[in-house]
C-alpha cells in the first residue's frame, strides 16, 4: 500500500472515530432562570456535575430564563432534548390551562415529565436581634423590608396579611439587594427573602450581625397553604435550634419525547453526585429522596427506572 493510500485510509479511520465519538454525547439543554441568579448557578453547577458524572457523555447547555412561565411554555417548541425548572403547581395549572395558562392551553402540556428535585424557594423573615422579634405576628411597629416583583416580596406581603400585621408594620422602600446594609444600619428591623438554603444574603446578614430567623409554628404554616421544610440548626451563624418555614418546591422536568435512556441517565448521574454538588454549594445538600413526593404529577420512565433500582417508593399517581 503506497503512503498517500495509507494516510488517505488513516484519515478516513480517524474522521469515522471522531463522527462516532461525537454521536455518542447527548445534549441537553437545560432551562433555569435569569443570569445572576442562584438557581441560575443551580444550572451551572448542574451541568458541571453532569459532565463529571458521565465522563462528558452528557453535556448540558445551560439557558438564561425570564421565569417559570415561560419555562413551561416553551415545551410547545422545543425537543427531546429540553429539560426545564419550574414548582410542580405551574404545570398542574398548565395541563389543566388554568391562571396564568388560560386560553394557553396546549396538549404538550399533557406530555410533561418530572425528572428529580432540586433546592427549594426558602422563605426567610430575617430580624434583628436588636429588636426582640422571635414571632411573625408580633412584627407590631417594625419596619420590613419586602422588595419587590419577587416571589419572596408577594409570598411575605400575603404572610404579613394572613396573621393580621399587614396593617401594624412599615414597609420600607429599599431594594432587596441592600437589605444587609439596610438591617445593619438599623434603616429596617428585618427583611424577607425566598430562595434556596442557606441563602447568600441570610448567611451574610449572620455573619454581620446578629439576627433571628423567625419560625413558624404548625398552625401558621396551615395557613400558608405552602409545603412546610425545617432548616436545620447551625446552618446560620447563631442559629442554635431548627427553623420552621415554608417553601415552594421546584423540580426539574422533561418531556415524553426525552428517550428513557436519556432521563435514566441524567436521574442516577444527579443523585449519585449530589454529596459533590453539595460540597460546591450547601444548598445542594437540602435535597433528598423525601422531596420527591412534593411532585404531584407524573414522572418519566426513564427517571422511574432509576428509582425502582435505587429502591426509593414512588406513588402510583407518579407512575
Amino acid at each position: 500500500m503506497s503512503t498517500i493510500l495509507r494516510n488517505a485510509v488513516a484519515a478516513i479511520a480517524f474522521t469515522a472515530t471522531a463522527v462516532t465519538a461525537a454521536s455518542a454525547e447527548t445534549r441537553v439543554t437545560y432551562k433555569s432562570a435569569k443570569t445572576g441568579s442562584s438557581y441560575y448557578q443551580m444550572g451551572v453547577e448542574l451541568a458541571e456535575g453532569m459532565k463529571a458524572g458521565t465522563g462528558g457523555e452528557i453535556s448540558v447547555t445551560v439557558e438564561e430564563s425570564q421565569g417559570s412561565v415561560q419555562n413551561v411554555m416553551e415545551v410547545r417548541a422545543r425537543g427531546g432534548d429540553y429539560v426545564f425548572t419550574t414548582p410542580p403547581a405551574l404545570v398542574g395549572l398548565a395541563q389543566k390551562g388554568k391562571a396564568m395558562f388560560e386560553g394557553k392551553g396546549n396538549p404538550a402540556f399533557d406530555d410533561i415529565r418530572a425528572l428529580f428535585p432540586i433546592p427549594s424557594l426558602t422563605m426567610h423573615f430575617v430580624m434583628s436581634a436588636d429588636s426582640g422579634i422571635s414571632d411573625i405576628a408580633d412584627l407590631d411597629g417594625q419596619t420590613i423590608l419586602l422588595g419587590k416583583g419577587s416571589f419572596g416580596a408577594r409570598e411575605g406581603e400575603k404572610y404579613l396579611g394572613l396573621f393580621g400585621v399587614a396593617d401594624k408594620v412599615k414597609i420600607a422602600d429599599v431594594e432587596l439587594s441592600n437589605a444587609v446594609a439596610a438591617l445593619k444600619n438599623g434603616q429596617i428591623d428585618g427583611f424577607v427573602t425566598a430562595g434556596s438554603y442557606p441563602a447568600p444574603n441570610v448567611i451574610e446578614a449572620a455573619a454581620s450581625t446578629s439576627v433571628t430567623v423567625l419560625s413558624l409554628n404548625d398552625a401558621q404554616v396551615a395557613q400558608t397553604k405552602r409545603t412546610e421544610l425545617t432548616i436545620p440548626a447551625g446552618t446560620y451563624a447563631g442559629q442554635d435550634a431548627d427553623i420552621t418555614t415554608t417553601s415552594l418546591p421546584v423540580v426539574a422536568f422533561t418531556t415524553t419525547k426525552m428517550d428513557d435512556d436519556t432521563a435514566y441517565a441524567l436521574t442516577k448521574t444527579f443523585w449519585e453526585n449530589k454529596a459533590k454538588l453539595g460540597d460546591t454549594s450547601p444548598w445542594w445538600n437540602g435535597v433528598d429522596p423525601a422531596m420527591l413526593s412534593n411532585i404531584n404529577g407524573k414522572i418519566h420512565p426513564g427517571a422511574i427506572r432509576y428509582y425502582d433500582e435505587a429502591g426509593i417508593a414512588l406513588s402510583d399517581a407518579q407512575k
